[in-house]
């Protein structure tokens, strides 16, 4: 369903890989792995049309993302390593927010429940900006509870600032997303406890 072909990322005047494939169907999970540096990244952004290739084409169900954007966004959720969030807002209105602004229709409720499940039932009304690092990303992971009519997840590093029990319960919402048909490519540096064996990209195999 996600087809990457032959996929070159320039970033200033290096060429960080060339030549990188990639193919993720319905059902998969697909872990971003290399030394920092090599550009995993750069390919999530490349890979949700945050950014272009040098070189490349990437396709969503068979159509060139660049043609067939809006289309290919309405099934996309992307969460990257800094939390979006206002802090002026609280969880519960940063989440409506971002629901809203992504076109998802998720009432208050639905919100709510989801904040609860990531573990912050006891901060729904407090300013963003009081939050911890791993508060302030929860309010980001949350959406992760109420997309599931989006095919496909890119995360990264979702499990940052995590304490233990989060890590297994966000592992178990990937393992539920991909068990129901959708995909996940993520990055991350932490073991998690998922229920299905991730399949490895190593960026680095294809830097120059």
């Amino acid at each position: 369903m996600l087809e990457v072909e032959s996929l070159a990322c320039l970033k200033g005047d290096r060429l960080l890989f060339r030549d990188l494939a990639l193919r993720l169907q319905a059902g998969e999970l697909v872990r971003i792995a290399g030394p920092n540096g090599v550009g995993k990244t750069s390919l999530l952004r490349l890979v949700t049309g945050l950014a272009l290739p040098e070189a490349g084409e990437i396709r969503w169900r068979g159509e060139s993302i660049r043609r067939e954007r809006e289309a290919f966004h309405r099934e996309l959720l992307y969460l990257g390593h800094a939390p979006a969030i206002n802090d002026l807002l609280s969880p519960l209105e940063n989440l409506r927010f971002a629901c809203a602004a992504a076109g998802d229709e998720v009432d208050a409720d639905s919100c709510m429940q989801a904040l609860v499940r990531i573990g912050l039932e006891n901060q729904l009304d407090l300013p963003a900006r009081v939050l911890s690092q791993g508060q302030r990303r929860r309010v980001s992971l949350a959406r992760l509870f109420l997309s599931g009519r989006r095919a496909l997840w890119v995360l990264d590093e979702p499990f940052t600032a995590l304490d233990v029990k989060a890590v297994a319960d966000l592992a178990q919402a990937l393992s539920e997303h991909c068990a129901a048909g959708g995909m996940v490519m993520l990055t991350t540096h932490q073991d998690a406890p998922f229920a299905l064996t991730p399949r490895v990209l190593d960026v680095g195999a294809y830097a120059c």
